[in-house]
């Protein structure tokens, strides 16, 4: 059983270990999609190495996201399944809450910031979610959530925060390493995208137990380089509330603080892209992979293909942790 598995997500109990990894694994088997590891020849010669990319835009809901949500979901008690859930997310953790939830039979309020791209509001929606709207420059998330969970008695959410939540995540990473001993590849290098954080803790818990000698590193995009800043001062940064960035799913204002305790452990380092670097990611994984990636879920690709990391003589796998973009942004950006 992961590490506080009770009828509440308020209380947060300590990191997930690789066993609660293997038990997210097995809880969430016969509902989460295993995804593949793809490569493509031209790219592997562009770049000198050998590229896997690991694509989660095929994942239930268009996003990594269902793995960590189905597994916390489904360990709330009947109670807790009564009363209801409220999360906050810019979008791809809302629809992985709200695609548990209708699984479970449990009512779920996903608190959004108003400017998420409208495909990702229209998806949370369509699976039963009530979507409650918030300014994320002026506006706190957090305090809103938790206000609506007091008003209804119900169990507030705070994603990369959770241990069960990281460790449905780290099936990520878990998969990656499977695949690649398949393949007879021992990983030089993982990259992750980094919001919060709790995706690549997860990834990392995983790797770090599966293939130790795998360097793991966040990517994040510029002017949200919170974890590539924490990680050198040894301390949570914070960004700039007024800074933009097209990757809309990775716009948090700090490194979550469990998810930062795993990764300042664990993480090689930090890489940061631009907008224009991730453009050009979600253009290539397009032309070779045939893939529709959000921006957010391109920065490690993008970090890869920028020459961010050297990728020569190595073998590197990238996670596309999304694919839930607006339809007319990723028109523009194919066109350059």
């Amino acid at each position: 059983m992961a590490p506080g598995a009770t009828s509440s997500i308020d209380v947060q109990p300590a990191a997930p270990s690789f066993a609660d990894v293997l038990d997210a694994a097995r809880c969430i088997r016969d509902h989460a999609v295993v995804t593949p590891l793809l490569e493509s020849p031209a790219l592997n010669t562009r770049l000198g190495g050998r590229l896997l990319v690991k694509p989660e835009m095929l994942q239930r809901t268009g996003a990594f996201k269902f793995r960590g949500a189905y597994n916390r979901l489904s360990r709330l008690d009947q109670t807790a399944r009564k009363r209801g859930v409220v999360a906050f997310s810019s979008g791809n953790h809302a629809q992985g809450i709200a695609a548990a939830a209708q699984i479970l039979g449990i009512p779920a309020v996903i608190v959004m910031p108003a400017d998420a791209p409208a495909i990702k509001q229209a998806n949370t929606r369509a699976y039963g979610a009530e979507v409650r709207l918030y300014d994320r420059y002026r506006e706190d998330r957090e305090a809103l959530a938790q206000q609506i969970a007091n008003e209804r008695g119900a169990t507030l959410d705070r994603s990369y925060e959770d241990p069960i939540i990281i460790a449905g995540q780290g099936t990520i990473g878990l998969e990656i390493a499977d695949r690649a001993a398949e393949l007879g590849l021992i990983l030089d290098t993982v990259l992750v995208p980094c919001g919060g954080g709790g995706l690549i803790a997860g990834c990392a818990i995983a790797l770090a137990e599966k293939t130790p000698t795998t360097d793991v590193y966040a990517v994040e995009p510029v002017g949200f380089d919170d974890t590539a800043r924490s990680l050198a001062s040894g301390q949570r940064e914070h960004n700039d509330g007024e800074t933009k960035s097209i990757c809309d799913a990775l716009l948090v204002p700090t490194p979550g603080e469990l998810a930062f305790s795993i990764n300042a452990r664990l993480l090689k380092g930090a890489l940061v892209v631009s907008d224009d670097d991730v453009k050009a990611a979600m253009v290539a994984a397009f032309h070779h992979f045939k893939l529709i990636v959000e921006p957010g879920g391109a920065v490690a690709l993008a970090a890869a293909l920028s020459g961010k990391l050297d990728c020569r003589d190595k073998n590197v796998a990238v996670v596309c942790s999304g694919g839930n973009v607006d339809p007319m942004l990723f028109c523009d950006v194919l066109r350059g």
